[in-house]
């Protein structure tokens, strides 16, 4: 394995995207606060570039690159957003990219990954081993390849989202990460440890794809069958070695939310807050929901995550 990325490299990672990715907004609602007693800041990833928080990582991996791993470009797999991440970022930095892609992944997902100039090939989420294809493609081809989520770089580029709603709004008693593979949420434990050591660090993931609270309560990491959940960007069947291994030593818990439960969230932003956040944007906020009476006269940070999700299929869960 290789080594776990620590707070200091969170601040040089911060220094690599300054000017690239975009300083997303913290907004709060007075609305959530009648209701739960507590102050929620939200930190606004869905107006992140490619409307996710995955650009912070994918640029801050690629910029790294030195220049023969540029001429021969970069291979991904994702469900979506680090797909757009990794395929703007070599756009920019002017480097090939392939990504691996779920058959089933929202239509505008595929359209703006493409749109963005990479290569895009298609496999089954539920029959094939994305690993596997993109290992061999990185083979073939000679390029690099950057996971989703367990690659030092990747986890110290997220680290950033958090690091910036610390330093905006100040110490905090708690705050909410959704999970898929951990990328993340590892990145953010590490700042919430150097920037609010006080502050309760928590894990969102899907009930039907609770992998990471497994892991975490059986203290190694446990796979599970890919779920089937609304929250397209956390249909993992498992954390990343790096990801666990931070996660395990930083983070408080790890909670789960039901679709109706993320389809409630995705209604409350729309409708309180006017703003469209997809499936798994919505974990942190329905994990934090839920929790607040503990936090009553406190302070809650959410990530959102991401905004990326087809209008029609954002019409067809929230009209219900």
């Amino acid at each position: 394995m290789q080594a776990l990325p620590t707070y200091d490299d969170v601040v040089a990672a911060a220094q690599r995207i300054e000017g690239h990715a975009h300083r997303t907004p913290v907004m709060r609602s007075g609305t959530l606060a009648r209701e739960t007693g507590a102050e929620f800041f939200f930190k606004c990833e869905n107006f992140q570039r490619v409307g996710a928080f995955k650009f912070r990582g994918a640029f801050n991996a690629l910029s790294r690159f030195n220049a023969g791993q540029k001429k021969a470009g970069v291979i991904a797999f994702s469900s979506g957003n680090h797909a757009q991440a990794i395929a703007l970022t070599a756009q920019l930095l002017g480097m090939p990219a392939t990504i691996v892609m779920p058959s089933d992944t929202p239509a505008g997902k595929l359209a703006a990954t493409r749109g963005y100039g990479a290569e895009v090939i298609l496999y089954d989420r539920y029959k094939d081993d994305r690993d596997a294809i993109g290992r061999t493609l990185a083979e073939e081809r000679g390029a690099t390849l950057i996971p989703p989520f367990d690659h030092p770089d990747i986890v110290a580029g997220q680290g950033t989202a958090a690091k910036e709603l610390f330093e905006e709004v100040g110490p905090l008693d708690a705050l909410f990460v959704c999970m898929g593979g951990g990328g993340l949420l590892a990145g953010c434990a590490l700042a919430a440890r150097a920037l609010s050591p006080d502050c309760k660090v928590y894990g969102v993931e899907p009930e039907a794809g609770n992998d990471g609270q497994q892991s975490l309560r059986a203290g190694h990491i446990v796979k599970i069958t890919t779920p089937k959940t609304i929250a397209d960007g956390a249909q993992t069947q498992a954390p990343g070695d790096i990801t666990f291994a931070i996660i395990k030593k930083t983070v408080d818990d790890i909670l789960t939310a039901t679709d109706a439960e993320l389809v409630a969230g995705m209604r409350f932003f729309a409708t309180r807050m006017k703003m469209i956040v997809e499936p798994t944007g919505c974990l942190g906020f329905a994990g934090a929901r839920k929790s607040a009476e503990k936090f009553r006269g406190g302070r809650i940070g959410v990530i959102i995550s991401g905004g990326n999700v087809d209008l029609d299929r954002f019409c067809a869960l929230t009209s219900g």
